[in-house]
């Protein structure tokens, strides 16, 4: 049917009634509408954007049951003792001593009881790629001289792709070697394996291994699918998990930042047995904001970390070299200060998931010292708040007593369709569709339930939605469903931001969650990251005013003589015609559609055609399916 429509002749448009874009009503919009999530829950660092290939490489939980050794590595020898070494670790943690979890630190202890007996551990699991270089380190100390033979293998262990020996001496201080392997063949089931002969004691402070063109320890291929969708702010590390962070680990080498035990470890770690690894510090994020074109958002660790500790944190970022922290920074490689002028005042407090001041006047006792603190570092902050919004009561007692320093108020939402996901049959699936693609609507009054909620302080205050996405969405595959709902919030957000006194809008979250899906060997937009590149087609224009636009199929920016215009047409199974009085030449023409909505599916993207007459300009979209249009206006 699709092939079908897109062949249709020119001629034989449908009637529509036109929708009136006026671009002498034009006003600005804010860029950071476009923004995104990047906490380190679930897959979205490790296992997504971090370039690191070793699963529990820094031993952190309890040891397997009977064994002794680390989860997550096998071991190798009939008679090797496994020992894990809590108080002779090698990471470590600079500050927090207070919010210390448990099993955070600690070293892996192979003894090898049987002189020529090949003892040791490996790890399975591991995508190789042929003729691909990997960096790899090792941490180590031993009791004696040691060649500890380091080897890229088949899942049987019948193939070696790459090897590398390390002659290993005893002293008292952790060794570190680098070195590097290049598999001789692709294979998506490796393992590497790390064995000694010689009857002696070894110990792992920590192991690593990346491919050699990371950037800042991240996946080049993730960090191109960000560039794709677009992102202009970035909020980082949380989320829930900025109340495990701990700013000043990152100071520390990669190798040495002591993992990071989760509160909600079941929510915000499950892939990770409940540890964060802490691979990426404010340097790599910093860095990664520059790559991309984004500006970073801070959230600090409000419960834990002294107001002390989070100006030093804004210092380092901000100080100029004649400052402590400045310095600090300029010595490690960035003379120049970061000027980072977002940050966030914790992450949803208030709530019982996050630990700290659950009530508005705690809550904002802790806030005002942790503000003013911060301010004395660098006066020029935009701080945004947080709580269980929309809520009277905490703007009353919170948003407007902070007012005086905090102008942004953080607001989030999570969706699904009314009676859940259901996709197991025509009807459920259409019941699915029609549901989520409606929930654009629950979203514009979450929004004006805050608006409502500020306004009645009589203060200015601003909305920061800064947590969005449907429910759950981490846990499933995506699909042009959830990508039309996606598109249809796009709209909402441009469109409607500036009346609602909304700069800051912030997906969560795009790596791994809901806009990129990532596996060992490669990564790819989803419906929905497939939509924030097309949406990406909006930033820095003029918003013109669309007329006869309540359900937000429409959107159109103006820039250097060049129409923008986004169509949406949200319905199931029904085509829709398109109509604008406007003149000008059409310069690009696309329309993104889909054979299904079901999970697992994609937007395809064709040519549109596109009749441009004395009338003005007109088109037909298939169902379930978003446009593209670009003119060039006379």
């Amino acid at each position: 049917m699709r092939k079908e429509l897109l062949a249709l002749s020119l001629v034989c448009l449908l009637p529509a009634q036109a929708q009136k874009i006026n671009m002498n009503i034009t006003e600005e919009f804010s860029p950071y509408v476009f923004g995104f999530n990047l906490e380190h829950t679930r897959s979205a660092v490790n296992g997504g954007l971090s370039a690191q290939m070793l699963r529990n490489r820094k031993f952190a939980g309890k040891p397997q049951a009977n064994l002794g050794l680390s989860l997550r590595w096998f071991p190798i020898g009939q008679r090797v003792l496994f020992v894990k070494s809590d108080g002779d670790a090698y990471t470590k943690h600079i500050c927090l001593p207070n919010m210390r979890r448990i099993n955070e630190r600690s070293a892996q202890v192979i003894q090898n009881l049987v002189e020529g007996q090949t003892a040791g551990m490996g790890q399975q699991g591991i995508a190789l790629v042929g003729g691909k270089a990997y960096e790899l380190r090792t941490v180590t100390r031993v009791s004696k001289p040691v060649s500890l033979k380091v080897e890229l293998v088949s899942h049987a262990g019948d193939r070696i792709y790459a090897s590398h020996t390390l002659s290993l001496v005893p002293g008292d201080d952790w060794v570190t070697n680098s070195f590097q392997l290049t598999p001789s063949a692709s294979d998506a089931e490796a393992a590497i394996r790390y064995t000694f002969t010689e009857q002696a004691e070894l110990i792992f402070g920590a192991l690593s291994m990346m491919p050699q063109d990371n950037f800042h320890g991240l996946r080049r291929d993730v960090v191109e699918n960000l560039k794709q969708i677009g992102p202009r702010l970035i909020r980082w590390p949380g989320g829930n998990f900025a109340g495990e962070y701990r700013w000043k680990d990152g100071l520390l080498p990669a190798d040495q930042r002591a993992p990071l035990q989760a509160f909600t470890e079941i929510e915000t770690q499950p892939h990770t047995d409940g540890y964060d690894y802490h691979e990426i510090n404010t340097d790599d994020f910093i860095a990664l904001c520059r790559e991309v074109g984004a500006e970073p958002l801070l959230t600090i660790n409000l419960a834990w970390q002294s107001p002390e500790e989070s100006a030093q944190w804004v210092e380092y970022c901000n100080g100029g070299a004649e400052t402590e922290y400045g310095r600090l920074r300029a010595e490690r490689g960035h003379p120049e200060p970061y000027n980072v002028k977002f940050w966030s005042l914790g992450n949803e407090m208030g709530y019982g998931h996050m630990e700290g001041p659950n009530n508005p006047k705690s809550y904002t006792e802790y806030a005002l010292r942790h503000t003013k603190a911060m301010l004395s570092a660098y006066p020029g902050l935009e701080l945004f708040a947080s709580g269980p919004y929309p809520n009277d009561e905490w703007a009353a007692g919170s948003a407007a007593v902070l007012s005086d320093y905090v102008k942004y108020i953080s607001l989030h939402q999570y969706l699904l369709p009314p009676g859940g996901l259901h996709y197991a049959s025509e009807e459920a699936a259409r019941k699915t569709y029609q549901g989520t693609v409606e929930n654009v609507f629950a979203v514009r009054e979450h929004a004006k339930n805050m608006r409502r909620s500020l306004d009645a302080t009589g203060k200015k205050l601003f909305i920061s939605f800064d947590e969005w996405n449907q429910w759950y969405a981490w846990y499933r595959p995506s699909c042009v469903t959830e990508g039309m709902f996606t598109a249809r919030v796009l709209h909402l957000f441009i469109n409607e931001s500036n009346g609602l006194g909304m700069p800051v809008v912030c997906y969560f979250q795009p790596v791994g969650e809901g806009a990129i899906v990532i596996d060992q060997l490669g990564s790819r937009l989803t419906a929905n990251g497939q939509m924030f590149a097309l949406m990406k087609a909006h930033q820095d224009g003029k918003l013109c005013k669309v007329e006869e636009n309540d359900d937000l199929s429409t959107t159109a920016t103006l820039k250097e003589g060049i129409l923008t215009i986004t169509l949406i047409n949200e319905k199931y199974d029904q085509e829709r015609p398109f109509s604008f009085p406007l003149k000008g030449k059409v310069q690009e023409a696309l329309v993104y559609t889909s054979d299904d909505v079901l999970p697992y599916s994609y937007f395809s993207t064709s040519p549109l055609q596109v009749k441009a007459d004395r009338k003005g300009i007109s088109t037909i979209l298939p169902p379930h399916s978003v446009a593209l249009l670009r003119i060039k206006m006379k």
